[in-house]
This record gives C-alpha cells, structure tokens and sequence, in this order.
C-alpha cells in the first residue's frame, strides 16, 4: 500500500509500484527499440531501399512529428478521461502501437515506389502513435510523486527494466528472425523472420503496456479550472522560461542520436568490419550486461558524486573508449568487444540518470508559471530524443551512401568499412563531446528542487 509522508504530503511508492510503472518502458523498448536499432539495417538488407530514401525518410517523418508532438501533448493536459490524464492512452494506443510497428517490418509485393510509398505510411503512422503512448507514460511519474528521491529510484527501476527491454531486442531479435526464416536475418528470404518477430514481440508489448495502465495511480494533476488555460503556445513558452528544458531536451537529442547511431550501425560493423555476422547478438548483448550492476547503484552514485560529475564522468568514459575503438582492428574481436562494453557503461549511466532529470524541469516550469504541465514538458523532451533517434538512420544512411555500401554484396569495400568504422566511433565521439558542453549548462540542484517543491506545497498551486 502507498504511503505519505507526514511532513509534505509526498506520495512514497512501493516497489511494486515503481516496477508497474517501469514496466512501461520495458513494452515500449520491445516495440521501438527494435525500429531504432534495427529498421535502418531491416529497409536497405531485406526490404530493398536505398541508404539515402530510408535517411530521408527518417528526416521527413521528425519534421512531421515536429508538428504533431506539441499538439499531442496539449490536449493531453487539456482534457481527462475516466482513468485520469494519462494512463488510459496506455490502455487505448496499446494494440494500434503494435500494430503499426508489425506493419513497419512487413515487407508487400509492390514495386520500388510503391513499397517506399508503404513504408513512409507505415513509418508515419507508427511514429504518430507513438507519440501518443511515450508522451502519456513520460507524464506519468510526475503525476506520481513530488519526492526527488522517489523519482531518481523509480526512474532506476525503470531504466533497468527498460535495459532487459533494450537487451531482449538487441539479442533476441537476430536470434528469432533467424529461427522464423530459416537461417538468415539479411536478405529477401529473411522477410517472412521479421514479420512474425516483430508480430511476437508486438503483441507481448502490448499486453505489458496494458499491465502497465492497471499498476499506476496519478497523484498530482492540474486542477480542473486549470486545464482550458493549456495551450500550443505553452510548449514555446515552456521552452523561453524554462533553462533546466532546454538544456535536457538538448541533452536528449544528443545522446539518443548516439544510442541510435552506434545501435543501428552495429549490424554493419559486425558483419563487416568484424567479418563475424553470427557474433551480433553477443555484440548487442554483452554491452547490456553492466547495467543490471549500474543502473540499481544510481541513487547511491547520485548521492555521492551529485549528478553533474556522475554524468560528466559517464560521458567521458564513453568518449575514451570509443575513441580507442577506432584505432583498434575490428578483427581484434576482443578488444573491439571490451572497448564496447566499457564504454557503454558510460552511455547507459548518463543516459538512465537523464530522465530523473525530466521531473525536475516539471517542477522548475510549474514554480514559474503555476501550471503543472507534464504533457507539455514530455512533448518538448519527446520530440527531441525522437528526432535523436531519427539520427541514428539519417547520419548512417547518408555515409553507407557516401561510403558507397553496397546491400547485395556480402563484401564491402575498404572505402565503404571505413564509413562504418567512422560511424561507429568517432562520430558518436563527437556526439559525447557536443553533450558534457551541453549539460555543463545544467543549473538545478536537488535543494532547489525540494525549494521549489516546497514553495509549491504550501501555495497550493496544483493538487
């Protein structure tokens, strides 16, 4: 049973709790991580398109959602339904979600144009959805608790929920597709592997994101007579007043453009570079692993070393192997294996660490404004890690094209290894240095916060 403290009236949370609502992550990651990762490598190896229609492509849809996020996430604080203000998109969108995203990796007997033509509807629609089901769950833990401490252990265990998510895709998915189509996961014959992999883990997300909904409460809403104040306009104004934003929504673009990136060139490295494409799902597995130690010591790290050295220190790490990466063969199997699971250690800290971030610029926004605008703030933050993730096939695919892959030959040339080796190193380098002098702007301690908290306590500003 939850409890409130005596003093501030914060909600505590059992684990049970936190671990419902983590679940969340851990259905959508089985969705969209595997379009992260794996639909880049799924348009040019099995489905026929070129490097450059699929970057583009990724590039067109995140100008749409540009349009379509702010909308979303204002109507959802704009209005209430029977389950509250979010969790019933978790309920609604569920099946839809995983629906879109079976359609996205099945691949029509059309021509050129009339399968590109397919999978821009597929991929739009899939993303539209999305946004419908991230920007709700990313509200959710704000309209849970108040207590900053609670936040940074809930986003914990749903980190480390959505890393067995992470690793289930990265693992699983080579493994399955291989099992469906009968030894191959590149290539036309491997069509039918990723149609009813993508069918099984679909329908698994969808059934978790419906426990989801039934294991969350919403706690602190926005007064009702405080609803028709919420505007498009907000998000904007969000984003003028609010410094702690724009900084961590900076933040997310960067460093979901280099998740994205590294995760979808990996299938190329390794069959390529490495010469071993049955190494792949070890490649994506192995990084995980560190992060069911990591991701449960974040609150002791945080209260420690405080947020900005533990991701600061994080980042660095990352940038220090990745860099040696690209001077190490990728024949050396095991060094290019320990060089990626160290520095993916680094990545999985800071970027766990960042979405306890987000109730913070929640708070921030509504101590200045007097409007909890949760919907609002996770649009900004949804946009932003979508379009980072929409990096990782629009940067790979324009250098595979520039490099000059080619997806019918089983090998490349030294030209097109390079490009790879490049994106799989020093590109997202330079992504790790672009996000410490971001986040070197990040103003806002935990005392401010509990400041803030307070002051909002005892004006009464929201309920």
């Amino acid at each position: 049973m939850d409890m409130q403290t005596e003093t501030n009236k914060l909600p505590k949370l059992s684990f049970l709790k936190m671990f419902g609502y983590g679940t969340g992550d851990f259905a959508q990651n089985l969705i969209y991580n595997t379009v992260s990762t794996y639909l880049l490598f799924f348009y040019t190896n099995v489905f026929g398109l070129s490097p450059a229609d699929a970057a583009t492509m990724f590039l067109v849809v995140r100008v749409i959602d540009a349009i379509n996020d702010p909308i979303v996430g204002t109507l959802i604080d704009k209005h209430t339904n029977r389950f509250g203000k979010y969790r019933g998109f978790l309920l609604y969108m569920a099946v839809p979600f995983a629906v879109m995203a079976i359609l996205c990796f099945y691949t029509p007997n059309l021509g050129q144009m009339g399968k590109l033509i397919y999978a821009y509807i597929t991929y739009v629609g899939l993303s539209l959805i999305y946004t419908t089901v991230n920007i709700p769950y990313g509200s959710l833990n704000a309209a849970m608790t108040r207590d900053n401490d609670e936040i940074v252990k809930m986003s914990s265990v749903r980190m480390f929920l959505a890393n067995i998510g992470g690793m289930c895709v990265s693992y699983g998915i080579p493994i399955f597709v291989k099992l469906f189509s009968g030894g191959s996961y590149s290539g036309p014959q491997s069509r039918s592997g990723w149609f009813f992999t993508l069918s099984m883990y679909g329908i698994i997300g969808a059934l978790i994101l419906i426990f989801c909904f039934s294991q969350t409460k919403e706690r602190i809403v926005l007064p009702v007579n405080e609803q028709a104040n919420v505007h498009v306009k907000d998000l904007f104004h969000q984003l003028i007043i609010n410094r702690p934003l724009r900084v961590l929504a900076i933040f997310f673009i960067i460093t979901f453009g280099l998740m994205s990136i590294v995760n979808s060139v990996g299938a190329y490295y390794v069959s390529y570079n490495m010469g071993h494409p049955d190494l792949l799902p070890l490649f994506n597995l192995l990084p995980g692993l560190p992060a069911f130690i990591l991701i449960p010591l974040t609150p002791w790290m945080n209260k420690v070393l405080g947020k900005k050295r533990l991701i600061m220190g994080s980042l660095v790490l990352a940038a220090i192997c990745l860099t040696l990466m690209y001077f190490i063969p990728a024949k050396n199997v095991t060094m290019a294996f320990t060089l990626r699971i160290i520095g993916q250690m680094g990545i999985t800290e800071a970027t766990t660490f960042m979405w306890a971030l987000v109730p913070e610029t929640i708070t921030y926004g509504e101590w200045r404004t007097g409007k909890r605008e949760n919907g609002i703030v996770n649009a900004i933050i949804g946009f932003f890690f979508k379009f980072g993730m929409a990096l990782g096939g629009v940067v790979p695919g324009y250098i595979l094209a520039t490099f000059k892959f080619d997806a019918s030959s089983t090998a490349q040339s030294a030209f097109s290894m390079q490009g790879i080796l490049l994106v799989q190193t020093l590109i997202p380098v330079a992504f790790l240095i672009l996000a410490m002098i971001d986040f070197s702007f990040y103003n806002l301690t935990d005392d401010d916060v509990k400041k803030m908290n307070d002051e909002i306590e005892s004006k009464g500003i929201t309920q």
